[in-house]
């Protein structure tokens, strides 16, 4: 008679198949491909709504005539409007191809920290773009408007007017980057949370000088309210990581 102690049952483990380099590389290439093709679909979207997006960036500022310098100068900034635009609204299909691209080869541990921080890098940068729009523009612009008010009369050229809000916008998003460096400083245990409250000081000091390099305007208001999203962001981003950790 047979009985299940004349067998001894193994454990099974799961095969894990590792693709070859140059599969990874396809793969990468087939994503930077789809990636290109909606940057394309909606810059070409953006550029046939353009004018509304004009209209947009002109809202913060008031009793400004702009102008163009040269006859091409409005379609070129329309495009690079239209680009930016849709680069814009790429960037979450972006950060799923990442995701998409990382994932398997990730570990649980891994998966549970790097995806919240891509998605809340994303959400940071959106936030920094709305607080430039909604703060930072328009006090930087009514800061020179009520300067020069009583003297000259503000014939802006709309091209460096554009490149002035891009400016902004993108040191923005990436100074509102700056609780996602604490927390992965602080989870690859290269400095804790107790160190970064410790140096306040130091933040307070540096916060003023990342404002007056990020900041295209020389006003300080501009450069003051840029200063003080920076302690706020970096104090959150301590207290978060203390609420990790602990």
């Amino acid at each position: 008679m047979i009985t299940n102690s004349n067998f001894k049952f193994k454990k099974i483990y799961p095969i894990v198949l590792e693709l070859p380099f140059s599969e990874h590389i396809e793969e990468l290439r087939q994503r930077i491909f789809h990636i290109g093709w909606i940057i394309l679909f909606l810059t070409c979207f953006a550029f046939f709504e353009v004018k509304l997006i004009v209209q947009l960036l002109e809202l913060p500022v008031d009793n400004v005539k702009f102008f163009q310098l040269s006859p091409g100068e409005y379609f070129v900034s329309t495009v690079k409007i239209s680009f930016y635009t849709g680069l814009l609204f790429t960037s979450p299909f972006i950060i799923g191809q990442l995701i998409l691209f990382l994932l398997p080869g990730l570990t649980n541990q891994e998966t549970k920290i790097i995806l919240p921080l891509l998605f809340s890098s994303l959400c940071l940068f959106g936030l920094g773009l709305i607080f430039s729009y909604y703060v930072l523009i328009p006090a930087a612009l009514n800061f020179f408007l009520n300067y020069s008010s009583d003297v000259i009369e503000p014939f802006w050229s709309f091209d460096q007017y554009f490149e002035f809000i891009l400016v902004l916008f993108y040191s923005t998003g990436l100074a509102f980057q700056i609780p996602i460096l604490q927390i992965l400083l602080g989870l690859l245990n290269l400095i804790s949370a107790q160190q970064m409250f410790g140096i306040w000081r130091y933040v307070l000091l540096i916060s003023t000088i990342i404002g007056a390099i990020l900041t295209p305007s020389t006003d300080p208001l501009t450069q003051l309210l840029l200063s003080i999203a920076i302690v706020i962001l970096y104090f959150s981003g301590a207290s978060i990581l203390f609420l990790i950790k602990n």
